[in-house]
């Protein structure tokens, strides 16, 4: 019975662990609610404008010159819904430029100097909605404490000319990097395009016959912060499969250890069932000899379990044959003060006389003592014991 319990204390011990090394699905989160996962982003970027206008001019397509690009910033609000995918309304622009013959027409170009003389300046902005797409989730699973993410977008909007007074409808791409800083803060560098219908720029009609310059193009790299709002992290969900699999595991181990004692236990009823009826001289033997119970140093718990089976065969006389039982505890003189050494040898006489109890031998009927620190056995530490003893 004690085997049992010893193997049932075990199994508690297994559910401890296992809380603390519950597995996880790579790939899968807890949902979160609708005001967790915001975030804001604001930045500075610098833009450069490829005008439909341009075509066949050959104008330098470097978006460092001076009549296509100039400075501009942005900000967004999003909200992921998943580790993975997420959407964000996004505002850029402010100073632009209009490439190509403008304001003047075709026909007043008298060569192409007239036309990279012009630096016109082009006051816009542009409204974005995007679907933003973290790859670093989506691929190697979430991460919170991941410090680089990868995030692609796509998107359509709409822009506006106020230097000229037209809009634009548009279409929006672009790639994300993000750098964690904390979980509520990232660093962000972004490139982006932002393909508009024409006349954004304020320039004249040119139908071109490509994807390139038959729209008004917009391209900009942009450094920002992200800076994330209310909870920012997910909750991941458990692999019940694993969990499972491992609890059927610790199950299939723990009914060993059952069975295990289960024929240990039925060995020994056996062996005292077995035994043959003591003659006056072993009766004497057995009344006469002390039975050793064993503790580990500084304690008074009994070191091991086993040390109690000779203990019961001596209480099963002791009731059988209504005698008494006298108890001694012990503890070594090598360690411990005198009055600590006092101190263990009662505990441990209080211990095995408890044990006796349990085993159904009547109180009084047991007699205890406690010897202190004691130099009687070789090695040492057989000193901390405490004995069991037939009496009378």
């Amino acid at each position: 019975m004690r085997k049992i319990l010893m193997v049932l204390a075990f199994a508690g011990m297994s559910v401890v662990s296992m809380a603390q090394e519950t597995p996880v699905l790579k790939h899968s989160v807890a949902t979160n609610s609708f005001w967790s996962n915001w975030f804001i982003q604001v930045g500075a970027n610098w833009n450069a404008w490829y005008s439909q206008e341009e075509h066949g001019f050959d104008l330098k397509k470097s978006p460092f010159e001076s009549f296509r690009s100039n400075p501009g910033v942005a900000v967004a609000v999003g909200k992921w819904f998943t580790p993975g995918l997420g959407l964000r309304l996004k505002a850029q622009g402010i100073w632009g430029k209009s490439v190509g013959p403008n304001p003047v027409s075709l026909k007043d170009i008298k060569n192409i100097k007239d036309v990279l003389a012009q630096d016109v300046s082009n006051k816009y902005w542009i409204l974005n909605g995007h679907a933003m797409f973290n790859l670093s989730n989506m691929l190697c699973g979430y991460n919170e404490n991941r410090v680089f993410n990868f995030i692609p977008f796509v998107g359509a909007g709409f822009g506006r000319s106020m230097t000229h007074n037209f809009y634009a409808m548009d279409l929006s791409a672009g790639l994300q990097a993000q750098f964690r800083i904390n979980k509520n803060f990232a660093v962000h560098v972004e490139a982006g395009w932002n393909r508009l219908e024409s006349d954004i720029d304020g320039g004249y009609d040119y139908y071109g016959n490509r994807g390139w310059d038959s729209h008004d193009n917009n391209v900009y790299a942009e450094l920002g912060l992200t800076i994330n709002l209310g909870k920012a992290t997910w909750n991941k969900v458990p692999d019940v499969d694993a969990i499972n699999a491992d609890w059927q595991n610790r199950l299939d181990a723990i009914n060993g250890q059952l069975r295990d004692a289960n024929n240990e236990n039925d060995r020994l009823r056996r062996m005292l069932a077995e035994k043959p009826e003591p003659t006056d001289k072993s009766v004497k033997e057995f009344i006469t000899t002390p039975v050793s119970v064993f503790f580990d140093i500084n304690k008074t718990e009994i070191a091991q379990l086993k040390d109690l089976v000779n203990v019961e065969a001596l209480a099963k006389f002791a009731k059988d044959n209504n005698r008494r039982v006298h108890v001694t505890g012990y503890a070594d003189s090598a360690t411990g003060t005198p009055e600590i050494n006092q101190r263990l040898s009662e505990g441990r006489a209080t211990r095995v006389v408890g044990e006796l109890v349990k085993m159904g031998v009547n109180r009084d009927k047991i007699t205890s003592e406690a010897k202190g620190g004691v130099k009687i056995l070789s090695p040492i530490s057989y000193d901390r014991r405490a004995t069991v003893q037939i009496v009378d």
